[in-house]
């Protein structure tokens, strides 16, 4: 259940502060991809792991997944995943970053809790639907946002579901970093595909649509809003967001 509207303090026209164009600086060198034979390995290894086979195949989206699916689903209702939550950890240098002002993705890491979305993926070609999916979810090795069954609690109990979480041995996990220092990243960072600012908005005001609230998102729009204010020197413009009417 919905409380009250609430007003967005990031807005677009905040967010479009940030963005530069910036041309894909490609591959750093050292960096070693997945290739298809190891996206097979990964997909077999789920398969062969799944906690309830023959049963749905559940997919647990929290982020990106939520307003950019990769793959069709047939069926969708909220969960929480317990031990679970949220965070900016993962340290970009491409996409939403640059090896010279690198950003922060977020990912599942340890710890808490994190309401999201429960995906019921159809049953045919499971194989080729996760195949998309790894190729979407991680792309270096090793693997820095691994799949991995786990636990979601719904209204009808507890269920096994496929989920991404963070990989705390890859040189890509940035540790557990204060609001302030993730908006300040956030505020500036930007890619080829986008602004780390601009992934936030998409993420908080899509997950406001389905009715979930993460205090923690909501406190970091309004601190990356107000740094982006601060560095571009530009009075908070009236169009802040309220959301609950409507996207």
């Amino acid at each position: 259940m919905q409380g009250r509207p609430r007003s967005l303090s990031l807005t677009p026209a905040l967010v479009a502060r940030v963005h530069r164009a910036i041309e894909d600086s490609g591959i750093e060198p050292g960096v070693e991809l997945h290739n298809d034979a190891d996206y097979d390995d990964w997909v077999k290894r789920i398969i062969k792991t799944h906690p309830t086979p023959g049963s749905p195949t559940l997919l647990f989206a929290y982020g990106s997944l939520i307003w950019k699916p990769e793959i069709e689903h047939v069926d969708e209702q909220i969960g929480v995943a317990r031990g679970w939550h949220r965070s900016f950890c993962f340290r970009m240098t491409r996409f939403r970053g640059t090896p010279e002002q690198p950003g922060l993705m977020m990912a599942l890491d340890r710890g808490g809790q994190c309401r999201g979305i429960l995906y019921e993926l159809p049953k045919n070609d499971l194989e080729g639907q996760f195949g998309k999916l790894f190729r979407r979810e991680f792309k270096y090795k090793p693997a820095n946002s691994m799949p991995r069954w786990i636990t979601v609690e719904t209204t009808s109990g507890s269920i096994p579901a496929l989920g991404f979480v963070m990989n705390r041995a890859s040189p890509l996990y940035a540790g557990n970093l204060s609001l302030e220092v993730v908006a300040d990243v956030l505020a500036q960072a930007c890619g080829h595909v986008g602004s780390g600012a601009e992934y936030l908005l998409n993420t908080v005001t899509h997950l406001e649509a389905k009715g979930i609230r993460d205090r923690n998102l909501w406190r970091l729009q309004a601190l990356v809003a107000q740094q982006i204010d601060r560095k571009s020197g530009i009075a908070n413009p009236p169009d802040r967001q309220i959301l609950n009417e409507g996207l």
